[in-house]
């Protein structure tokens, strides 16, 4: 995800948390590349057209909501396709003069919305989730209904007052609050109401039928959407639902959704109706983007890789990585150890022991401060305690920017100290040459033999944790299912 300052939340202290070390892992500070700098765009040709004017509130919204996911992603033939589907969609809505067109987003979230306008928005993390044609006909349509039934209209009067308000906030209160407001507008964008939900799956499921596709289609990506929701939470010792910011926090896939969908489609007729072109649409994904961009850093098991930045380190055993918006976040131990990594701007001249000893972390004990130095980058190291949690602390100068590498748990033995230190000193330049080694993983679509079980091309996939139940979740396929041969899967690659 994309490491920028610009809609962080920016705490300037954080402040140790006497219940949980997730107000560690999950509370807004600094982003890792405070700057907030981009990669750069080509030049526009002379010979562009060129437009004059001001700048409409619906092109305004656009780009917010691109910046806002990580910008576009572009891949022509899944472009090309989405837009197809959408234009077979739009002739069978009920506002079927309505112009529609996607947009792909570069974030692995899985997340699909709607402006008024027509505008509309999938991640690349979903088209990764769905299976066929149908699903993602699916949510399109269940987004188109959301402009037909005039919610976004109404979840953008709610926005305006909710900006009124939030903007009041923010100079009543303090800057700190403000920002916090704004960040959690990303959360807030395409939240509706549960009705709503309900409604316009409804509508989805006729506006998909009418259109040839698969009614059923619409249940089984709801089933799919809650089984990722339950990986997900597994993977950090968490309940499903629990700080989610994807689709599940605004589109929640809950049993009753999946109920009505199918009794939707049943009223259309029986299963095995309707087109699903699973191979088109595999077709049309084959070799996307799966996970993390690397130009905003990735993670590969316990190690984080970030190229655009240069650096790479690694978590201590048990642990489990996630890079945010604000941070990379990782949790081990049911939530009992938690690190988190992200950098502010600092002055060359300011010694990292005076900045470590500065006020921004409380708790901090200024005789545990120790001058470090970790592969050749200089760093200062502490230790600091909160209620019952205990913190080990490293900032280290790289670059233009200082990192601040937090660990935190509830009882720190030798043994612990001793794995945190470990892993702060794994902290080093990746150099150029790895630097240009530094690949996306992928989406591969390949044919299963005679002998291929979930289990052969699940050791296949380019992914540290839980292999085989990602495959299986990538391909809508339950555990203990056969592979039928000749049929063509989803792997993630290098």
């Amino acid at each position: 995800m994309k490491w920028a300052a610009a809609l962080s939340h920016q705490l300037t202290r954080i402040r140790l948390a006497t219940a949980l070390p997730l107000a560690l892992v999950l509370s807004g500070c600094a982003a890792l590349d405070p700057g907030g700098r981009k990669a750069e765009l080509p030049a526009v040709p002379t010979a562009a057209p060129r437009t004059t004017g001001v700048e409409t509130p619906t092109a305004s919204e656009h780009k917010r909501l691109v910046a806002l996911f990580g910008g576009e992603f572009r891949s022509a033939a899944a472009e090309l396709y989405l837009n197809g589907i959408l234009a077979r969609l739009a002739q069978t809505a009920e506002t079927p003069t309505e112009a529609y067109r996607v947009t792909i987003l570069n974030t692995p979230l899985v997340n699909a919305f709607a402006l008024p306008s027509g505008n509309l928005y999938v991640t690349r993390g979903l088209l990764a989730l769905a299976n066929d044609s149908s699903e993602i006909a699916a949510v399109m349509a269940h987004e188109i209904s959301h402009v037909t039934a005039r919610h976004a209209s109404q979840r953008a009067e709610l926005e305006r007052n909710a900006a009124v308000i939030s903007k009041a906030a923010s100079l009543i209160q303090s800057r700190q609050k403000g920002e916090e407001v704004q960040a959690s507008g990303r959360m807030s964008l395409a939240s509706f109401s549960r009705q709503q939900e309900l409604e316009a799956d409804q509508i989805g499921v006729k506006t998909i039928a009418r259109a040839g596709y698969d009614p059923y289609g619409a249940a089984r990506f709801l089933t799919s959407l809650g089984r990722a929701s339950t990986l997900r939470a597994s993977l950090f010792g968490q309940k499903a639902g629990e700080d989610q910011p994807d689709i599940l926090a605004t589109h929640p896939s809950t049993p009753e959704r999946v109920r009505q969908a199918t009794a939707a489609a049943r009223q259309l007729g029986a299963p095995g109706i309707g087109l699903s072109a699973r191979e088109e649409y595999f077709n049309a994904i084959d070799g996307v983007d799966f996970g993390d961009d690397p130009s905003e850093g990735f993670v590969r098991g316990r190690r984080f890789v970030h190229p655009k930045l240069g650096f790479t380190f690694s978590a201590p055993d048990g642990f489990v990585l996630e890079n945010s918006a604000q941070a990379l976040l990782g949790i081990a131990a049911g939530g009992t150890q938690a690190l988190r990594l992200d950098s502010v701007s600092l002055s060359s001249s300011t010694p990292l022991e005076t900045y470590i000893a500065s006020g921004w972390m409380d708790g901090l004990d200024p005789n545990s401060i120790r001058a470090a130095n970790l592969n050749g980058i200089p760093a200062a190291l502490a230790s600091a305690r909160g209620g019952e949690w205990h913190f080990r602390v490293a900032v280290m100068r790289f670059g233009d920017s200082v990192y601040r590498l937090i660990f935190a748990t509830r009882s720190l033995t030798p043994a612990m100290d001793a794995r945190f230190m470990e892993s702060i000193e794994s902290f080093r330049s990746l150099g150029a040459e790895a630097t240009q080694r530094s690949r996306p993983l992928r989406l591969k679509i390949v044919t299963a033999s005679a002998s291929d079980t979930p289990a052969t091309l699940a050791r296949r996939m380019s992914v540290p944790e839980q292999q085989l139940e990602q495959f299986l979740l990538l391909n809508g396929l339950e555990s203990g299912a056969a592979l039928r041969p000749e049929e063509r899967y989803k792997i993630v690659v290098e």
